[in-house]
């Protein structure tokens, strides 16, 4: 008899304790399952169910003002701790307003599970109300998406969303479920496993091409790394440091991967490209081996492709097989994890000694500094602010940025020490990011100073999130320059189209009071000598705080290549 009960139990699964649990209850589950413990929603119609259960649930909802920010707080949530983040919104124009955010998050390889709610099953295709095609809206700026009618394809839909967006390539999966199948039981656990027959990320290439790339980088006399955000998403950072001091090896970022290198190295370059240092421009177009680490050959980092890096040797490290020599033509692809692959390579470089190299790196150096005009009339350049607010917090803050100069001037000027300290929308240069990521940030790095240095049109778009910062009792803050203008759009109508300054003037606004209207602590400054006591009383305030700079209305940012010009034929401006 013993024997038969044994045999019995070896053969019968436990029951799973989320059947007969409704699908919401299952979804909050899975959510805690997959270490999901914050959660950035909007709620609706659709996901009431939902919900409704998160009201007695260990897991935080942080509510926004605009979907829109649910998705950029998860992005900056995820890109500053290296988790997944999560966003929910409701059907139709709930789960549309996730899109820009959907968007921003695929384009730079953000984990992200954006969750929308979905009309009833049955009415699928009816246009009923509310009722979006998110799974064809989404498809061409997802990693993976589907759709969940049944309460009985949650367990693996969620489980196969959070394993797909965190492995490989990482990036934004969508699951946009029927709101019946949020309020129905759960009959059985028969599809709670993963199965992705499909779905291989890159392993480990032969060993025979890995000491093929050690050989081409131990000829080589002029190297360079060439650095972008899959050194940071694999956590590879540590070993391009070493190697790059083991092999005398400098290195360049892209604007994803600052931090990667410790910008105060002697072997760092800074970022390359159209707004770049001249340093690491003249050096990839003078070097004989550029080795590539989780970098996709942006066409703002390569300039013209006919002149980019003419004589050297590529090697191409990539998680993502169709990453290489998708624009560049890779003479040694590599494709797996960044960090098990340079693991790899690190024994086969030989200690090398490129002093002629370095000491031509070094040259660039002194001749091509980040440097601007300071002024001669007590105004405020953009740039005297980013030294400023690096200064005074040590170069230690986790900094934020919108898109245009202001994002540029950042890159330039902050002088970034680790990874994860600069969160940015790279590759779609999304305006508004700013403001919703710091949150994200903060909410996600709790103690940690967080900064969003933004400019006055792109914090414009989502500065009604200051007030999901005041809710919540996050202490981010918000530094506004402020030139009036749209400054990126202006300096290109400058330069290119005449001074034809088209559509790029702003309204003045007191940003200081609409801070304090939407409870924030509002400073400001519009003269160099207030600059430094209006950071420092900013910084010290305990909650959220913006600070009002008014900046030089029609600086530039520099250096700057041209639109189809060479890494090496950038303009410098007035200090040429």
């Amino acid at each position: 008899m013993s024997i038969a009960i044994e045999e019995k139990s070896q053969s019968t699964p436990p029951k799973s304790p989320l059947v007969g649990q409704s699908g919401a209850h299952v979804l909050e589950a899975l959510l805690r399952e997959q270490g999901a413990d914050l959660v950035f929603g909007y709620p609706g119609a659709a996901v009431i169910p939902l919900f409704d259960v998160l009201y007695d649930s260990t897991i935080r909802c942080i509510q926004p003002r605009h979907e829109q920010g649910a998705a950029h707080m998860a992005d900056g949530f995820a890109r500053s701790t290296g988790k997944v983040g999560v966003c929910i919104a409701t059907s139709g124009p709930g789960a549309t307003n996730l899109v820009t955010g959907i968007a921003t998050a695929n384009m730079d390889s953000v984990p992200m599970v954006a969750i929308t709610g979905q009309v009833k099953s049955h009415l699928l295709g009816n246009d009923a109300f509310q009722e979006a095609d998110m799974t064809g809206i989404t498809r061409p700026i997802t990693k993976y998406n589907r759709q969940v009618t049944k309460v009985e394809e949650l367990p693996r839909a969620i489980r196969e969303a959070f394993h797909i967006a965190r492995t490989g390539r990482p990036g934004p999966v969508l699951v946009d479920i029927c709101v019946d199948a949020t309020t129905a039981k759960l009959p059985a656990d028969h599809q709670a496993a993963i199965s992705l027959p499909g779905y291989r990320p890159a392993g480990i290439p032969p060993q025979r091409q890995i000491q093929l790339a050690a050989d081409t980088i131990n000829a080589a006399k002029r190297p360079v790394f060439y650095v972008g955000g899959g050194v940071i998403a694999s956590g590879a950072h540590a070993l391009v440091r070493q190697i790059a001091h083991q092999a005398q090896i400098p290195v360049t970022t892209t604007l994803m991967a600052m931090g990667a290198m410790d910008e105060t190295d002697l072997y760092s370059l800074r970022m390359l490209g159209m707004h770049g240092s001249a340093i690491a421009n003249h050096a990839v177009q003078n070097s004989d081996c550029l080795i590539a680490v989780g970098a996709r050959f942006d066409d703002r980092v390569t300039g013209n492709l006919a002149t980019f890096a003419p004589h050297a040797k590529i090697i191409h490290i990539d998680i993502d097989p169709s990453s290489i020599s998708k624009t560049v033509r890779a003479d040694i692809p590599l494709a797996g994890d960044a960090a098990a692959i340079l693991a790899r390579l690190q024994p086969l470089l030989h200690r090398a000694d490129r002093s002629p190299w370095m000491t031509q790196v070094t040259q660039w150096q002194q001749q091509y500094p980040f440097r601007y005009a300071p002024s001669t009339d007590g105004t405020i350049k953009p740039q005297q602010v980013i030294e400023s607010v690096a200064r005074l917090t040590n170069h230690d803050a986790i900094i934020c940025t919108g898109v245009g100069q202001h994002q540029m001037f950042t890159a330039q000027y902050y002088g970034f020490r680790r990874p994860r300290q600069f969160i940015s929308s790279g590759g779609l240069g999304t305006m508004g990011y700013g403001v919703p990521a710091a949150i994200g940030a903060q909410f996600g790095n709790l103690g940690a100073t967080v900064i969003d240095i933004d400019g006055d049109g792109s914090f414009s778009m989502t500065m009604n999130e200051v007030i999901t910062a005041v809710r919540y009792q996050q202490p981010a803050k918000f530094i506004v320059l402020d030139n009036s203008y749209l400054g990126m759009v202006r300096q290109w109508q400058q330069l290119f189209w005449n001074r034809r300054y088209s559509g790029v003037e702003q309204m003045p606004v007191d940003y200081c009071a609409i801070a304090k209207a939407y409870g924030a602590a509002g400073f400001a400054a519009s003269a160099s000598c207030e600059l430094d006591d209006a950071i420092k009383a900013m910084l010290q305030h305990e909650g959220p705080a913006v600070l009002h700079v008014k900046v030089e209305r029609e600086e530039n940012v520099y250096p700057m290549v041209p639109a189809g010009a060479a890494l090496h034929e950038m303009r410098y401006g007035t200090l040429a």
